[in-house]
Parts: structure tokens; C-alpha cells; sequence
């Protein structure tokens, strides 16, 4: 039996969990289709959660009571206007308010020491990332590193963070990537160009407020990539090794609201019920990062992003449907339960409904803008075998798919997607 505990941290008073693993003899136990799930779970999840329209006034208020004299906000400069109120509402307090949007769509180790200088400068007690998930991602690592006791180099992987010692909240500007309520960071190593991730509980925000009016000038391409990541946090927490009943209720729940209400909020942006429904089922995504995390799909998308600047939410959408086929042998209950929260016909055999999922995400593609195929991105045929051996280190999620991929696997489903 291989069971998950966890030892109890505290970090400026949120409830925080590190995985400390522990073996015996027996079966393994996993909550995918005709398995017990005996493991232990416990969450990782900002003390204070604020969902609602204009719950941006909230994190003015929250760092009031934090009492920092000055504050660093990262973000990225097509939403830096965004920002404005916050910095407004600081300054009202007496508080020095830089804004810092030096923020690239894929960031990188580079981006990320730029940030932290610019923390360095302004003096910042507290850090804020307001944004979409990679300056969300980038105001985590500036919160955990700026002490200087560790560099990025030696963080990445899974428990290598020592601490962190300044105040961190997280405002999210996109429904994807749920980075607002995880404790993970992803940023492109320079040293090799592969995206890497810092997994900690010391990432977990202090305060998360999630605010979908703050999503509604999203462009329809970018609600879309952002939609379909944070569906597929949801599909995959929900498939996957470590599938736990806690969090299933999470990702069926965002599962339906994302499939219902994403093609709505891409064809009207003004759209506040349906842009709330995106932001908390993205929401929900985040939630099951922690405790669960994601699998293949987002292992393939990661070659990608790094190497073609593919947005990580197209990356997600094209290889989705493959990989869920290439998985459906091993978990086809699962697979239609997932079927039935996007609302598919019911009827036949588990495989039969399972299969409907996979036409419904075809066609919730096609409605949302998203290629078809990965050579429609400007990906070229010639790099599968590279993104294949790219993919393949991504251990600490292929680990947890429902069916083993190997090499071959991995090549013939970036096929199957051109």
C-alpha cells in the first residue's frame, strides 16, 4: 500500500502541508477506476479567500492589515491598468505602491530575477501578483526568494524551499491557471529552455481574491486557452493516480461550470454569469493542483510552450483529446463520469459515454477558436522526437496518469495531434 501523510507547517498563519510519503507491504492504492482510495489527504489553501465581484477592494483592505510599508505589484503590461485602483487604495493608506509588469507570457528564470531586484529596490514588504498565472507564478517566487537564503537553480522540483518570509497575496486576471490557491510556480529555465516548476506549500498565497470582473476585457483567444487550462486541471485531477473523493468534488464541479459557460464568455466578454462560472470553475482547478496536481496532457503541452511560445492553454487543448483517448483504456468510468459533468447524452456502456466526452471536447474547441491540430500553431512535424524526450522528464506528473507513456506513447500522440 502506498499512502500519502503529511506533516503540519504554518507560514504567516495559513494552514500548510508538506508530503511526507510512507510505504508498506501490500497493494498500491490510487483512486482511479475499481481502486479503494485509503490514502490520507490534507489541503493547502490561502488562509483568507475572497470570491466576488469587486473583491479587489478586499485585498486593499487585507494588506492594510498586513502594515507594509511598501508593497511590489508583478504583473505583465497589457494589464498593468489594472492595477490602478490597488495602487490607489495603497497610496490613500500611506503606502509606497511599485508596480513592476516586466512579465513575458512564458516567463523566465531571467524575468524572474528582474522582479526580485525590483523588489530589492522599492524596499517591498509585501508582494502582490496581479495577473494572469505566470505573474501570478513570478510574485510567488519573488515572495519565497527575496530574503536571498536560496537561488531559483536550487528550488526547482518538489519540497525544496526552505521558507519564505514575506506576505503574498495573488489577484487573478485570466480563469486558467488557479495559481491564485496552488502551491506551485512554473518559470523556463534559461540554462536549458524547459519549463521547470518550484512545488511548496511556502507557495501557497497568504490571500487569494478572485474577482471576475477583472476578467472581462480578456480577449476572446486568451479566454479560451485560459478556459480550456483550467478544464484541464480539472479532467486530469479527476483522472489521475492520486484522485481523492475530496477533490473530485472540486473538479467535476469546475469541469461543469467551465464546459458549460466557457463558449459564452468567449463570444461575449461582458458576460458576468459566465465569466463567474469560468472563475470559479478555474478556481476549483487550482484548489486540486495541490493535492492532486495534473498529468500527461500538460507534460506534452510543455514542449510546446518552451520551444514555440505555443500559449500553455492552446498547448493543453490540442493534445487533450489524444491523450484522454490514449488513456480511456485505463480509466473509462472515470473518463465518463467526466462525460456526463459536460452534459453528454447518457446511454450504452461506460466506454460508450467516455467516447461522447472526447467528440464533445473536439467540438468545445472548434466553438472556442482553438486549431485543430499542432501544426496549425507553426510546430513543425520534425520536432516530435525532441518534444517527446522533452516531455519524458516531466516525471512528477506523467507519474500520476492513469496509463504509463513512454517514449513511443509520447511520439505517437503528438502524431495523432498534428
Amino acid at each position: 500500500m502506498d499512502i500519502r501523510l503529511f506533516r503540519r507547517r504554518e507560514v504567516h498563519g495559513s494552514a500548510l502541508c508538506e508530503l511526507a510519503p510512507f510505504r508498506s507491504k501490500g497493494r498500491t492504492v490510487y483512486g482511479v477506476d475499481g481502486m479503494t482510495m485509503e490514502r490520507t489527504l490534507a489541503l493547502q489553501l490561502p488562509r483568507k479567500l475572497v470570491f466576488g465581484a469587486n473583491s479587489l477592494a478586499a485585498c486593499a483592505e487585507w494588506i492594510g492589515a498586513q502594515n507594509p510599508a511598501a508593497v511590489l505589484i508583478v504583473t505583465s503590461p497589457q494589464i498593468r491598468s489594472l492595477c490602478d485602483p490597488l495602487v490607489a487604495a495603497l497610496q490613500s493608506q500611506g503606502r509606497t505602491a511599485q508596480v513592476w509588469d516586466g512579465v513575458s507570457a512564458e516567463p523566465h528564470v531571467d524575468d524572474l530575477a528582474a522582479a526580485i531586484a525590483a523588489a530589492r529596490d522599492c524596499r517591498a514588504e509585501l508582494v502582490v501578483g496581479l495577473g494572469g498565472g505566470s505573474a501570478m507564478d513570478v510574485a510567488k517566487l519573488v515572495a519565497a526568494l527575496l530574503d536571498g537564503r536560496q537561488q531559483i537553480g536550487e528550488v526547482f522540483g518538489i519540497g525544496k524551499l526552505a521558507g519564505r518570509s514575506t506576505p503574498l497575496a495573488c489577484v487573478p486576471t485570466t480563469s486558467g491557471t488557479g495559481s491564485e490557491v496552488s502551491p506551485i510556480a512554473i518559470v523556463q529555465d534559461s540554462a536549458d529552455g524547459l519549463k521547470k516548476g518550484v512545488i511548496s506549500p511556502y507557495l501557497v498565497p497568504d490571500a487569494a481574491f478572485v474577482d471576475p470582473l477583472l476578467t472581462l476585457g480578456m480577449p476572446p483567444a486568451v479566454t479560451a486557452s485560459t478556459g480550456i487550462d483550467a478544464l484541464t486541471h480539472c479532467i486530469e485531477a479527476y483522472a489521475n493516480r492520486q484522485a481523492h473523493p475530496l477533490v473530485d468534488t472540486w473538479a467535476l464541479e469546475g469541469i461543469r461550470r467551465i464546459a458549460r459557460s466557457l463558449p459564452a464568455a468567449y463570444a461575449d466578454g461582458r458576460n458576468v454569469a459566465a465569466r463567474t462560472d469560468v472563475a470559479l470553475g478555474s478556481m476549483y482547478g487550482g484548489m486540486c493542483l495541490g493535492p492532486v496536481n495534473t498529468a500527461a496532457v500538460h507534460a506534452l503541452a510543455y514542449p510546446l510552450g518552451s520551444d514555440f511560445g505555443v500559449a500553455h492553454g492552446t498547448s493543453n487543448a490540442v493534445l487533450l483529446e489524444h491523450v484522454l483517448e490514449f488513456n480511456l483504456p485505463a480509466a473509462t468510468g472515470r473518463y465518463a463520469d467526466i462525460a456526463r459533468a459536460f452534459g453528454v447524452e447518457e446511454g450504452g456502456a461506460a466506454s460508450d459515454v467516455a467516447q461522447r466526452g472526447l467528440e464533445f471536447l473536439r467540438d468545445l474547441n472548434h466553438r472556442v477558436g482553438i486549431p485543430a491540430h499542432i501544426a496549425e500553431l507553426g510546430v513543425p512535424e520534425s520536432a516530435i522526437d525532441r518534444m517527446a524526450d522533452s516531455a519524458l522528464t516531466v516525471q512528477r506528473l506523467l507519474q500520476q496518469n492513469p496509463r504509463v507513456v513512454t517514449l513511443q506513447d509520447a511520439r505517437d500522440i503528438y502524431r495523432r495531434a498534428f
